[in-house]
């Protein structure tokens, strides 16, 4: 049986306030709602739609971050994940990208015969989209990445990346990490039955010395990018009111003109 990972990440909330902490300018994660990131149920559908497709295929959904991360991976069971992986250490916390794709690539040293990995193409926290290529680095495999389709067969995954410049199509050998995009599918949602069966599923649970890594290469002070200040997002401030006296559109180009808009 073949395996595809699935890497998953535990978001705050795009309907919560997201603010970066005072004292080391982090994303302050505990006051704000957590949830499995959108793009992921893009990846994670992808991973199912391939295993629908030949039911030997196992989908192993794995996740970096602290153990309330454990609510992420509990939702990708649910809509249909096998298995699920937990890397979670206090000293990953603050991980850049590099740290953070160096943990992921020796945790997924912990599944056999990998076929594929899957994941978004770009985190809706962060934004980097680093992580696809890093791991290709790491790992030295083929990376076929921001693509809005994606097929397996006969040990070759092809899709279609879109670029500014156009389609193209894009084919590697497995195994292969790919990444997509929120055109590549529309994900399901997860059932009463799938729900049930995920309460029932394990999370393994490791740290970083189960998988390997060392502490000096992941965290917040052996990050290689680092966030040195912030400013807060200005208050609204209430729109200008233009009365029409017959001149209103005039006035509206006027006031688009100083706005530089036009």
């Amino acid at each position: 049986m073949s395996n595809i990972v699935v890497l998953v990440k535990q978001v705050p909330d795009t309907y919560s306030e997201r603010k970066l902490k005072d004292d080391d300018f982090t994303l302050d994660r505990e006051n704000a709602d957590a949830v499995l990131d959108e793009i992921n149920e893009n990846a994670v559908e992808a991973a199912l739609q391939l295993k629908e497709a030949d039911d030997s295929r196992n989908v192993v959904v794995l996740s970096v971050g602290p153990q309330r991360a454990t609510e992420a991976l509990r939702k990708a069971l649910s809509l249909g994940c096998d298995e699920a992986i937990l890397v979670t250490d206090d000293a990953l916390a603050g991980s850049d990208a590099l740290g953070t794709a160096w943990a992921l690539s020796n945790a997924i040293n912990l599944v056999d015969d990998i076929e594929l990995i899957i994941c978004g193409n770009s985190s809706t926290d962060g934004g980097a989209g680093a992580v696809p290529g890093l791991l290709s680095e790491y790992r030295q495999i083929p990376a076929l990445t921001h693509l809005r389709s994606l097929t397996v067969e006969g040990g070759t995954v092809s899709g279609e990346r879109v670029t500014e410049d156009g389609v193209y199509s894009v084919e590697a050998p497995t195994p292969a990490i790919v990444s997509v995009t929120e055109k590549a599918n529309t994900p399901r949602f997860a059932v009463f039955k799938g729900i049930m069966a995920a309460k029932k599923k394990t999370i393994r649970e490791v740290d970083l010395a189960e998988i390997g890594v060392d502490p000096s290469n992941v965290g917040l002070a052996n990050a290689a990018t680092s966030v040195s200040s912030s400013t807060p997002k200005p208050p609204k401030s209430a729109g200008e009111i233009i009365t029409d006296e017959g001149d209103g559109g005039t006035k509206l180009v006027e006031y688009l003109v100083a706005q530089k808009l036009v």
